[in-house]
């Protein structure tokens, strides 16, 4: 994955300097606390709104880390035979897998509710 470029508000409005020792510390991030998969409640829903009348099965309610995520969004779309995508705590897979998708996800240990219509 390529990295997000910083912008002018990530560097803390600097955008040039003069002085030849100067150097930009970066904010370090702090690691996120590792939550138990019995521990987080997600939702699995039917999503077709600004996807061209194309149906997803959209996880919301993840929390942990991108990684984390990535993984098991790798593993439902795996599973499911379809594509998709995961950022911002939400797992999107292409097409309406609902069941599905929530059966895998209570084998794994999550508490899963299926939410909307």
């Amino acid at each position: 994955m390529k990295p997000n470029k910083k912008s002018l508000s990530d560097l803390g409005g600097i955008m040039y300097s003069t002085d030849p020792s100067f150097s930009y510390e970066t904010d370090k991030e702090t690691p996120q606390e590792v939550i138990a998969n019995n521990q987080q409640d997600l939702r699995v829903m039917l999503d077709r709104k600004n996807r061209g009348g194309k149906a997803v099965t959209l996880v919301t309610g993840f929390r942990g880390s991108a990684e984390d995520l990535e993984k098991l969004s790798k593993m439902l779309k795996t599973k499911c035979g379809v594509g998709g995508s995961a950022k911002d705590g939400e797992i999107m897979v292409q097409g309406d897998f609902r069941d599905k998708v929530v059966l895998m996800l209570q084998k794994e240990g999550y508490k899963v509710k299926k939410s909307g219509g």
